[in-house]
C-alpha cells in the first residue's frame, strides 16, 4: 500500500515538475492537453478473494490443519495440569531431592509447551501463506489484466481502510469486474 501512495505521490511530482519547466501558460496548457487523464482502478482484496473457487478449499484444510494443532495443544495442556495436580498433592511427602527432580520436570515440560505452542504457530502461518500463494497470484495475473485493458496507471486496495478518499471521476470500481474474471 505504501508503494501505491509513494507511486501516485512520484507521478504528481512529476506532473507538477514538468507543468514548471514550460516557460508559457499557452504551453502549460498544451502540455495539459496533450497528457492523458491519470485513470486507476480500485478493488476490496477481501471480496474478491472470499469468492474465488479454491478459496473454500483452502480454507477447509487451514481449518483441519488448525485443528490438529489445537488438539495437540489441549492434550500437552492436560498432561502438564495432570502432572502439576499429583505435585501438588504430593509435594509435602516428597523428600528434598525428589521435589527438586520433580520441579524441574514440570519447568521443562512448560518450555517444551511454549516452544510447542509458538512453532505450532509459525507453521500454521507458513501453511496459510502457502495454501493461499496461488491464488493471490492468479488475483495479481487478473488484475495486471484487467490494468492493462482499462490502460489504468494503478489499482489500489481499498480494505483497512487505506483508502478514504477515492474520486469517481478519475477511478473505477473493479470489484465486481475482478470477482467475475476469478470464476
Amino acid at each position: 500500500m505504501k508503494k501505491n501512495l509513494l507511486f501516485l505521490a512520484f507521478a504528481l511530482v512529476s506532473l507538477s515538475a514538468s507543468a514548471q519547466q514550460n516557460p508559457t501558460v499557452g504551453a502549460q496548457q498544451a502540455t495539459t492537453a496533450a497528457q492523458p487523464a491519470l485513470r486507476f482502478g480500485y478493488f476490496s482484496f477481501e471480496q474478491v478473494f472470499h469468492t474465488m473457487p479454491g478459496y473454500a478449499i483452502a480454507k477447509h484444510n487451514m481449518d483441519e490443519l488448525r485443528g490438529k494443532y489445537d488438539e495437540e495443544t489441549k492434550r500437552v495442556e492436560t498432561e502438564f495440569n495432570s502432572k502439576y495436580e499429583e505435585f501438588l498433592d504430593g509435594q509435602r511427602s516428597y523428600a528434598k531431592s525428589i521435589l527438586e527432580k520433580r520441579q524441574a520436570e514440570l519447568r521443562e515440560l512448560m518450555e517444551k509447551n511454549i516452544a510447542f505452542k509458538a512453532e505450532a504457530a509459525r507453521l500454521l502461518k507458513k501453511a496459510e501463506e502457502e495454501a493461499y500463494a496461488p491464488l493471490k497470484a492468479k488475483m495479481n495475473a487478473a488484475l495486471q489484466q484487467i490494468g492493462k485493458e482499462n490502460g489504468f496507471a494503478f489499482i489500489l486496495n481499498t480494505d483497512n481502510n487505506a483508502t478514504p478518499y477515492l474520486s469517481a471521476e478519475m477511478g473505477v470500481d473493479i470489484t465486481e469486474a475482478l470477482k467475475e474474471k476469478m470464476k
